[in-house]
């Protein structure tokens, strides 16, 4: 049966450095190439932590070091890492596309996701970003107006709020490329976070947009079969770590949120994922999410594997 698929590559799965993605990379087009011959139209998210990090963290340095040299947004920090991760999942997908002679073109779309200006994320910031300034420049840069936190004794380091994604500025874009048989990859890093404002148009947003609601969101809005949330492990499981910990074949709305409830998911991790998984599955009657890993998303698919969070009712 051909599906739509959403798959969601966590940017840590990218390695660190330009040599270690591009490994990395030819490596994850097999199990994605795998999907698209079995027949299924596949739309690409990914992550981009370490990358856009590491954009950062070279941006930070040198407006440190450099006074002549302008401090680089967030949003344009982001904006390079859609750019760079983009364009080595494009390369070696069409290269091993070309290689079992299968006729599709791959683009990368630099991605806008609309956020609320009023999302109480903003209130409370929580994702560290970019270098680790001492105590002394961290107090310097809050009377810049910058929310500044300490690091697991690290040093400090700027926090940006996490805002959840409203909508997808190109989402029709990226529709009519899907309907016509294209492989898009997307959102990439959560997408550039904008908001409208009245009589301005769009202006970026210092923060950052969590891959896995991001890709539940363009599931949502190109009317997905299934969003496959890749991460290390092959199941969700419960009670994880622990002897009574049980790996899970399905998990059903109603199960998803007694067990977020009941402290079961790590925040920053498996967190994020049950709940975009959970809220993707419920927005519409037949669509399923699945949890697995990169090397098993095919079984997955075919029920032999992973978590799948479907809709019982």
């Amino acid at each position: 049966m051909k599906n739509r698929i959403v798959v969601a590559l966590g940017g840590n799965a990218l390695g660190n450095s330009a040599k270690e993605q591009r490994d990395a990379v030819k490596e994850t087009a097999v199990p994605i190439v795998d999907l698209i011959e079995a027949g299924h139209e596949v739309i690409l998210a990914h992550g981009n932590g370490p990358q856009v990090g590491m954009i950062n963290l070279a941006m930070d340095s040198a407006t440190k070091n450099l006074p002549s040299f302008a401090e680089m947004p967030i949003t344009e920090c982001v904006a390079m890492s859609q750019g760079y991760i983009g364009y080595h999942l494009q390369r070696f997908i069409r290269d091993e596309l070309k290689r079992r002679n299968i006729d599709k073109e791959v683009a990368t779309i630099v991605t806008e996701v609309l956020v609320d200006g009023d999302d109480p994320a903003f209130k409370s910031p929580n994702k560290p970003i970019g270098a680790f300034y001492t105590k002394e420049e961290a107090e310097k840069l809050e009377k810049q107006g910058y929310t500044m936190m300490e690091d697991a004794g690290r040093g400090y380091r700027r926090v940006v709020a996490s805002p959840k994604p409203v909508d997808i500025v190109q989402k029709k874009t990226i529709k009519t490329l899907v309907d016509n048989s294209q492989i898009v990859i997307t959102v990439g890093g959560g997408g550039i976070p904008i908001k409208y404002v009245e009589g301005k148009g769009t202006l970026g947003e210092f923060a950052v947009i969590d891959k896995d609601f991001a890709s539940a969101k363009l599931a949502e809005l190109m009317d997905a079969d299934y969003l496959i949330i890749l991460t290390a492990v092959e199941k969700i499981a419960i009670n994880y770590g622990k002897e009574n910990e049980q790996w899970l074949d399905k998990l059903s709305i109603d199960d998803a949120k007694k067990y977020i409830k009941e402290g079961h998911f790590a925040p920053g991790s498996m967190l994020p994922k049950v709940e975009a998984a959970l809220g993707f599955a419920a927005s519409k009657a037949g669509r399923r999410a699945l949890v697995t890993s990169l090397e098993k998303a095919k079984d997955g698919i075919a029920g032999l594997t992973g978590t799948v969070i479907v809709d019982d009712k």
